[in-house]
């Protein structure tokens, strides 16, 4: 254990946020999400909650602010009655890290797994509600 860091942060989850640079992406998955065929580093986070994760990550990374949209969720399939409210937690817990307010992309799910093939990693959470999956883009420390 370290003094300041979550106990949620796994030794190679730190690792990977560690060797991760400037523009570089992190998939926070949800137990639905198909981070295994989709990882080129997968790390498993389960049983834990991505929202649990986010306050643990935040921290300690910097979103990039040269884009336009250094978060991206997936967009819920048109047609699909599922409410998605857990975005809204991912808007509150982004805006207490960063005093600079951040604009979140909405991507088509087929997009969003395409995307996430070309992450640095894909963390797999044990996280339950249904397109809660979020992609952060890394920006610099200054």
């Amino acid at each position: 254990m370290l003094k300041g860091i979550s106990h949620l942060l796994s030794p190679e989850l730190l690792k990977i946020l560690m060797e991760m640079g400037h523009a570089d992406e992190i998939v926070l998955g949800d137990a639905n999400f198909p981070a295994a065929s989709h990882a080129r580093r997968l790390v498993r986070a389960d049983g834990h909650g991505i929202p649990a994760l986010l306050n643990a990550i935040l921290p300690l990374f910097p979103l990039d602010t040269y884009v336009e949209s250094p978060v991206a969720l997936m967009a819920v399939t048109p047609g699909d009655t599922v409410e998605t409210p857990i975005c809204e937690d991912y808007r509150k817990i982004v805006q207490q890290f960063h005093a600079v307010p951040v604009d979140f992309d909405e991507m088509e799910r087929f997009s969003f797994y395409e995307r996430a093939k070309n992450a640095y990693a894909i963390v797999s959470t044990g996280e339950q509600a249904l397109y809660a999956n979020v992609i952060l883009k890394k920006g610099v420390v200054v």
